[in-house]
Order: structure tokens, then sequence, then C-alpha cells
């Protein structure tokens, strides 16, 4: 699972066999878990983060999007 960024604690990574899926993010803290899809960014799913950390994240998913989905697509076309 490769990991992208750690930003204020959260790690924002991507499973390595999700290739079939849109691109998107996960994000872990603790024991709360969110996936964002980045294009459009908007929130796939949640748990256990409170909505003011979910405004954080989107604003770092929003400030990082480039970031992710160059990794996204370096990773993925990499394995076809």
């Amino acid at each position: 699972m490769p990991s992208i960024l750690t930003e204020k604690g959260y790690r924002f990574f991507f499973w390595s066999l999700e290739g079939n899926e849109p691109s998107h993010i996960h994000v872990e803290k603790d024991n709360n878990y969110a996936k964002f899809w980045l294009n459009p960014v908007e929130i796939a799913n949640s748990k256990g983060f409170k909505s003011h950390e979910l405004t954080d994240l989107f604003k770092i998913v929003i400030k990082n999007k480039n970031l992710f989905e160059e990794h996204w697509n370096e990773y993925f076309n990499n394995k076809i």
C-alpha cells in the first residue's frame, strides 16, 4: 500500500490492487478512515472522523490532488 503523504498526522495512501477503480486516496489517523475520489474531489466514505476533520481532509486533498493523481497514474500505469 503505497503511502503518498503524511500531513497533520493523517496518512494518505492507496491500496496496490485498486487500479480498476477511478483514482482516489485513502486517509487514516488512529482508528479513523476516509476515502476521497479525486476527479472530482468528493468524499466516498468515512468512519470515525468528525465533520471538522473531514473539512480539513477535503482541503488537504484539494491542495494535493495533482500529487495524488500523479502517483496514482504512475503506479497503476506501470502495473498494466
